[in-house]
């Protein structure tokens, strides 16, 4: 059996192209795996809050030394994580704002980056937990950005899951998406392409 995890973080829904080419490629995953099961997180939807100080202090007391809130903070943590670990292939739908990643894909980044349980450190440095999965990152964008200097999105996932284990990581950029109705097209081609090569494999 395997599991996919899907998560989604665009705030246009319906109307958004990172959750359709992601749903597109959970879609012929699905296809390829016949014997598979889904969750799907929405981190619009369902918003994770900013880290703070006191969900920080959560993650390292002892039990009987948290307070409710810090209860819920750690259980929320938990969960996400439990989901991660759980999954055997993880599709993570990233539109581009502002050059950046939404900020609800940085709060889940925070509550499931956890020393001890997702990472550790060692003496020849930190080594990742989540090892043995395969990421597909869908990261879309109006204009080209993919390995110029503007482009902060694709190293700054890179390093995070490579801090996280998670080192079978397939990206797909998706752009030019509001340039014209011709790149927008294009793009779809390519990613069409993309999803029969994963249909072959």
């Amino acid at each position: 059996m395997t599991n996919i995890l899907h998560i989604t973080s665009s705030i246009l829904g319906d109307n958004s192209q990172s959750n359709a080419i992601s749903s597109k490629v959970v879609n012929q995953l699905l296809v390829t795996h016949g014997d598979s099961t889904l969750v799907h997180r929405d981190l619009t939807e369902d918003s994770i809050p900013h880290l703070t100080g006191d969900a920080i202090a959560s993650f390292n007391l002892l039990e009987d030394d948290l307070s409710s809130s810090q209860r819920k903070t750690l259980a929320l943590s938990n969960s996400l994580i439990a989901e991660l670990q759980a999954a055997d292939v993880v599709v993570l739908a990233v539109p581009m704002y502002n050059f950046s990643i939404p900020s609800t894909l940085k709060s889940w980044i925070d509550y499931v980056a956890r020393a001890g349980i997702t990472f550790r450190y060692t003496e020849a440095g930190s080594e990742g937990l989540l090892k043995g999965k395969k990421v597909y990152a869908v990261v879309t964008s109006g204009g080209y950005y993919k390995e110029t200097d503007k482009d902060s999105v694709t190293p700054f996932l890179k390093t995070i899951f490579n801090f996280l284990g998670l080192d079978d990581v397939e990206f797909i950029h998706a752009e030019g998406l509001n340039i014209s109705d011709e790149t927008r097209a294009k793009t779809a081609q390519q990613v069409e392409e993309t999803l029969r090569f994963l249909a072959a494999a």
